[in-house]
C-alpha cells in the first residue's frame, strides 16, 4: 500500500509540475519566416491576394491533394474566403482576407477547427528592393493552455516554421517561374 501511495504521489507531483511550467509559458505566440524572391512585388502580391492561386504554392495543398476546398466572397482582396477540410495533416478550417494593400501587404484571419480550435492572424509583407522582393510571412495568435502543454514537447516555431519555409520556397518558384 505504501508503494502505491508513493507512486501516485510521485505521478501527481510530476503532473502538477508539468502543468505549472506550461502555465508560465507566454500567452501569445509569433512565428515568422522570410525569403527573397527575384520577382516584382506586384507578381507575388497576386499569388497571395488571390486565394484561388494558393494551391499552386501552399505547403498544405501538397500534404493532402484530396483536400476539399470552398471559396467564398470576391475572388481576391478584402472579403475573399477559403475553407478547407482534409486529412490529419491539414485539418479543417477557414481563412479570410481582412486587409489588402496592393503589392505590399495581405492580412488574413485564420480559424482552425481541427485538429484543434484556434484563431490566428497571418500577415504577408512584401518589401521590394531593386529586382527582388523580400516576402515575410508571419502568424500571431494566443497560446491556449493545451498549446502551452504541447509546447513543452514540440517546438511550435520550428514545427509550423517548416511549413512556412516550404510555402515560401514554393511561392518563390511560382513567382520566378
Amino acid at each position: 500500500m505504501n508503494v502505491l501511495v508513493t507512486v501516485l504521489l510521485g505521478v501527481f507531483v510530476v503532473v502538477a509540475a508539468v502543468l505549472a511550467i506550461a502555465a508560465c509559458k507566454p500567452n501569445d505566440f509569433h512565428i515568422q519566416r522570410a525569403i527573397s524572391v527575384q520577382a516584382p512585388s506586384t507578381r507575388i502580391f497576386e499569388l497571395i491576394n488571390d486565394l484561388h492561386a494558393w494551391p499552386a504554392w501552399s505547403p498544405w495543398a501538397k500534404l493532402d491533394p484530396q483536400m476539399k476546398t470552398t471559396y467564398s466572397g470576391p475572388k481576391q482582396g478584402v472579403g475573399a474566403g477559403y475553407s478547407w477540410s482534409g486529412n490529419g495533416k491539414v485539418g479543417e478550417g477557414s481563412m479570410r482576407i481582412r486587409e489588402s494593400v496592393p503589392a505590399s501587404k495581405v492580412l488574413l484571419e485564420l480559424k482552425f477547427l481541427k485538429p484543434f480550435k484556434a484563431s490566428n492572424q497571418c500577415v504577408f509583407s512584401l518589401q521590394p528592393s531593386g529586382d527582388t522582393t523580400r516576402v515575410i510571412w508571419a502568424m500571431d495568435g494566443q497560446n491556449l493552455f493545451m498549446s502551452k502543454v504541447m509546447g513543452l514537447v514540440i517546438n511550435m516555431d520550428k514545427f509550423i516554421g517548416k511549413d512556412f519555409e516550404r510555402g515560401l520556397e514554393s511561392l518563390k518558384q511560382v513567382a520566378e517561374g
